[in-house]
């Protein structure tokens, strides 16, 4: 999906927008995303993944061409750490709306033998 389809897909979910507010809004969250990054922050986006800049260390490259030895100056590099939820629902899992079902609790003194072992 391009950032054009993006906009378009929202405009078309959210009729009450104007195309050109859409437009906006998605190169704001753009714009402060990449500000962030640049200022070397990490940007996390709960259930769906966390932005980071990495640095990577100056090195000695090669020339493909000639084999001869060039330096490589440092840099940073983005990165884009899946969440949770992210990778769930891309391997197929269930969707993050639905929540997941509720635990029977466990009768008292069932897990006590653990405990017990532990204290002898």
């Amino acid at each position: 999906m391009t950032k054009s389809e993006l906009i378009a897909l929202l405009a078309a979910e959210n009729p009450h927008l104007r195309q050109p507010d859409i437009e906006l809004i998605v190169a704001t969250i753009f714009d402060e995303i990449t500000a962030a990054l640049a200022r070397g922050d990490r940007v996390e986006l709960r259930g769906f993944g966390a932005f980071s800049a990495k640095r990577r260390d100056a090195r000695t490259g090669r020339n493909p061409r000639t084999g001869a030895a060039v330096p490589v100056a440092g840099k940073a590099v983005p990165y884009f750490k899946p969440g949770k939820e992210l990778r769930e629902r891309v391997n197929g899992g269930p969707p993050a709306a639905t929540p997941a079902p509720a635990a029977t609790p466990a009768p008292r003194g069932a897990g006590s033998s653990r405990v017990a072992s532990k204290v002898a």
